[in-house]
């Protein structure tokens, strides 16, 4: 598998850092229309301390997250900013545990001005753990 984008990449991009950078690289980039990501979940995760302490589960919010981090790859250049506005049709199907791989891939379904619609859905060992559609006004750092 190899590397679009590896995380000196993305962090030129994302204004986010450890521990909330959610995305490790990019594999896949197809302009501005589709992207897919890889985020690996590890034990060594924060979130690990108390969600669950003896069942350690990833918070679905940090996997819409992951979503959103992967579409500010996907539309940003260096100096702006995404600010959610929206989450809808969000789904979680399956538990993501330390250990997984999660491959994020996002679709752009519109931009009008500094808005974007897109959609995502994270998927560990071929099967869809979450989906949503997400929409973010997009700002100047």
């Amino acid at each position: 598998m190899e590397s679009v984008m590896k995380i000196e990449d993305i962090m030129n991009i994302l204004p986010h850092r450890y521990p909330f950078l959610l995305v490790d690289r990019v594999i896949e980039k197809n302009g501005t229309e589709s992207l897919v990501a890889i985020k690996n979940v590890t034990i060594n995760e924060e979130f690990f301390n108390g969600h669950f302490p003896g069942m350690p589960v990833m918070p679905g919010v940090l996997q819409v997250e992951a979503m959103a981090q992967a579409v500010g790859l996907l539309m940003l250049e260096p100096g702006k900013i995404p600010l959610f506005m929206s989450v809808d049709k969000c789904k979680f199907r399956k538990q993501v545990v330390p250990g997984d791989q999660i491959r994020i891939e996002v679709e752009k379904l519109k931009v009008k001005s500094r808005i974007i619609q897109a959609k995502g859905r994270c998927i560990v060992d071929g099967a869809v753990v979450s989906e949503a559609e997400l929409m973010f006004a997009i700002h100047d750092r």
